[in-house]
C-alpha cells in the first residue's frame, strides 16, 4: 500500500467516525424526544428501533477505534458481573442484570449468526 492510499484510508476511517459520531447523537436525540412524551406502548417500538441503533453504531464506533467487537463484549460481560456483585439499584429493584445476563448467554448459545 503507497503512502498515498494509507493517507486515504486514514483520512476515510476518520470521516468514518466522525459520521458514526453524529449518528450516535442524532439518535440520543431522537430517543429523548420520544422519552418526552412519556414511555407508551405505542412508543415501544420507536424505542426499541432507537436502542437497537445507538448498540449498532456503538459496536462500529469501538470497531474503527480499534476496539474489538469481543473487546466490548468482555467488557459488557465484566460490567454485569460488577453490577451483580454490587448489587446495584437496577438489580436490586429490579433483578435487570440479571435478566440481561440470562438473555445474553441464551442469545449466545440458542441463535445462529445472522
Amino acid at each position: 500500500m503507497s503512502l498515498f492510499e494509507k493517507d486515504i484510508d486514514i483520512t476515510r476511517n476518520i470521516k468514518t467516525i466522525e459520521w458514526l459520531k453524529s449518528e450516535l447523537v442524532t439518535d440520543m436525540a431522537s430517543l429523548f424526544k420520544v422519552m418526552v412524551n412519556g414511555v407508551r406502548e405505542e412508543v415501544h417500538e420507536s424505542i426499541a428501533e432507537i436502542t437497537s441503533n445507538i448498540i449498532i453504531i456503538s459496536y462500529l464506533l469501538a470497531k474503527r477505534l480499534g476496539v474489538s467487537y469481543n473487546a466490548v463484549e468482555l467488557k459488557i460481560e465484566n460490567k454485569i458481573r460488577l453490577g451483580l456483585l454490587e448489587n446495584h439499584d437496577v438489580e436490586k429493584y429490579y433483578g435487570d442484570l440479571s435478566e440481561l445476563s440470562k438473555h445474553l448467554s441464551t442469545f449466545r448459545t440458542g441463535k445462529k449468526a445472522f
